[in-house]
């Protein structure tokens, strides 16, 4: 009971992705799907006139060896071939462009969904992982539609005809071939539910494996930096079997079907050509209508082996097409509240009032914070490692939402506006820079995409960029690697923050912006950094204590919490307080720097590629 049950909600299950599918897009492609079904249709028609002309060509040109009707035979059956090469020419052509189209539509939903998703869905989940997921399943929309209307109006049109064929020739042959089908039919029930667990199985270990070697490639300097390459090898060696493993198994289970098929389908045949020459031999019947059923039994077999196994087909691309909605089908976690309006921001002060925030189910990381950054002014954050800073500047742009409290732009709950107009007023530098694929002017128009020339390379002399922009070997217009690996880090930053300045807007978040710089660059940047924070609200975090000893505010923080607000000169004069503290610690860390600290940068902006 408990087993039947099962097949139900499987089969349930399975028709359930395939009506989605064809509800989503079917409308969409009604006349290619139309075309393509009805060459489909000749497809289908022309074998099984093929059968049934055959017992015409025994009868009539071997056996009654009638000359008038050969050249009507022969005319029929060239252009049965015709109308046959022509419709396959058709339907493969037609199904081909509507599922490159299919792929295409779905690649640019899961780009456009995933760029909906807020950032707590990418820190949950391993972003090389999501890649290679959806690399591999995306097809399986595509296949689904494809197999759904092959099977359908190609391989069951066929075997129809063709059984009609069989039937009309001979009702006992057709009964002897018809006893085969039962076992063949209860073995795929039985195979396709196996193999739905080892697909999804397979699918996650190959996403698995391609993550590994894109982290891989990304860390490569890692790897060698710390001689990883044996422990990376045989790491990604054992996903390598298991996957192997899985599809191994899903291979013996795919091709379990073909010797029950091919001995079921030997006892029919055999059995038809035993019952039709004991009676051609014994019966004096003339062998046209046998030749013309064995050519119906020969041509069907091969329809009959893919509807055989479409299930198992569908099985496999309908875990690819369900992993697909799973992540289409995840939903939003910041959405913009019903009625939320655009922020229009005056001054730019922002306040964080009784602001509490932990990840997920995890320890609190903000508790009960509360402090007002002045508008058009600086306001720094400091405090030691895991006091909570990257996270309180991440609530401005909204990368999370507080538990509790709440964050005000000139007195509005950034909560009731669009995350949309509220991250137009903000720029942000990372602790990590980040570039993307393109040339270095295409990465810095990214922040503002109306941004002229002379827009772009002005915050690149703000940003002390400008210069070894000119020294790459074409400018402004130079491709850069992946995430700019052909740059020093210092560099990389210094595009960063040029890119925040192009964005010219009345906030700017500075996450340890000036981490990967040499003292040198340092010092440039933050000479520029200081002009351009004139009239802007700015909140920066620095691990350098001597970076943002002009702020206008200080706010210390220990531990999720805030325990001393003011001026650098207030909080230095209180020995006992943590600022003071940290500022003893990073005086005495202080070395003084060599005269090129930053090698890559002296050597790139010297013209070394």
């Amino acid at each position: 009971m408990a087993r039947s049950r099962n097949i139900k909600q499987d089969v349930e299950s399975l028709t359930t992705v395939i009506r989605r599918i064809i509800r989503e897009n079917g409308r969409d492609y009604v006349k290619t799907y139309l075309f393509a079904a009805v060459c489909l249709i000749l497809v289908a028609a022309t074998t099984a006139f093929m059968a049934w002309i055959m017992e015409a060509v025994i009868n009539e040109a071997f056996a009654k060896k009638n000359a008038d009707v050969i050249w009507l035979i022969c005319g029929s059956v060239l252009a049965a071939f015709v109308i046959r090469g022509a419709a396959s020419y058709g339907q493969a052509v037609a199904l081909a462009q509507v599922g490159n189209n299919l792929v295409a539509r779905y690649q640019q939903r899961l780009v456009d969904h995933l760029m909906s998703l807020g950032v707590s869905f990418f820190g949950d989940s391993r972003s090389a992982q999501i890649a290679a997921q959806i690399s591999q399943n995306v097809a399986g929309i595509r296949d689904v539609m494809n197999l759904t209307i092959t099977s359908f109006a190609r391989d069951l049109l066929t075997l129809i005809a063709l059984l009609v064929v069989m039937v009309t020739k001979d009702p006992i042959l057709s009964l002897i071939v018809f006893l085969g089908a039962p076992p063949i039919l209860m073995a795929l029930r039985y195979i396709s539910k196996r193999l739905r667990s080892a697909t999804r199985e397979s699918i996650d270990l190959n996403s698995r494996v391609l993550s590994a070697m894109q982290e891989t490639v990304q860390g490569i300097t890692i790897v060698k930096a710390f001689t990883m390459e044996e422990q990376i090898s045989a790491r990604t060696s054992t996903l390598i079997k298991a996957a192997e493993e899985r599809s191994n198994r899903i291979a013996r289970l795919t091709e379990r079907t073909s010797p029950l098929t091919e001995i079921v389908a030997g006892l029919a045949i055999s059995g038809v050509i035993a019952y039709a020459a004991f009676r051609s031999i014994y019966g004096d019947v003339l062998p046209g209508a046998f030749f013309s059923f064995i050519t119906a039994l020969l041509l069907a077999y091969d329809p009959a082996r893919r509807l055989a196994r479409l299930q198992i087909n569908l099985e496999r691309a309908v875990v690819n097409a369900r992993m697909i909605y799973e992540i289409l089908d995840e939903e939003p976690t910041q959405g913009d509240l019903p009625g939320a309006a655009d922020i229009v921001i005056e001054r730019a002060g922002i306040e964080f009032r009784n602001i509490s925030f932990g990840y997920g189910q995890g320890i609190p990381v903000l508790d009960d914070v509360s402090f007002t950054a002045e508008a058009g002014k600086t306001t720094a954050i400091v405090g030691p490692s895991g006091a909570g800073k990257s996270t309180l500047i991440s609530l401005v742009p909204r990368f999370y939402d507080p538990a509790a409290g709440q964050v005000l732009v000139d007195g509005v709950d950034i909560a009731t506006v669009t995350k949309k107009s509220l991250r137009r007023q903000i720029a942000y530098v990372s602790q990590q820079p980040w570039l993307f694929e393109g040339t270095i002017r295409e990465n810095l128009r990214y922040a503002r995409p109306d941004a002229s020339d002379a827009e772009i390379e002005d915050a690149a002399r703000l940003a002390n960029a400008h210069d070894f922009i000119l020294a790459q070997p074409l400018g402004y217009d130079t491709p850069l690697g992946e995430n700019g690996v052909n740059l020093s880090g210092g560099q990389r930053q210094r595009i960063s923050i040029a890119r925040a300045l192009v964005r010219d807007a009345p906030i700017l978040l500075l996450d340890e912006a000036t981490s990967a710089l040499d003292n040198e660059s340092e010092a440039a940047v933050q000479k520029a950094l200081e002009s351009a924070m004139r009239n802007r609200t700015v909140l920066v975090i620095a691990h350098r204590l001597s970076t943002i000893a002009r702020a206008d505010r200080i706010v210390v923080m220990q531990a999720g919490r805030v325990v001393e607000i003011g001026s650098h000169a207030d909080l230095s004069a209180s020995r006992d307080g943590l600022y003071a503290r940290l500022q003893a610690i990073s005086e005495v860390g202080a070395q003084p720097a060599p005269a090129a600290t930053d090698k890559t940068d002296a050597e790139v902006e010297g013209g070394k590629a």
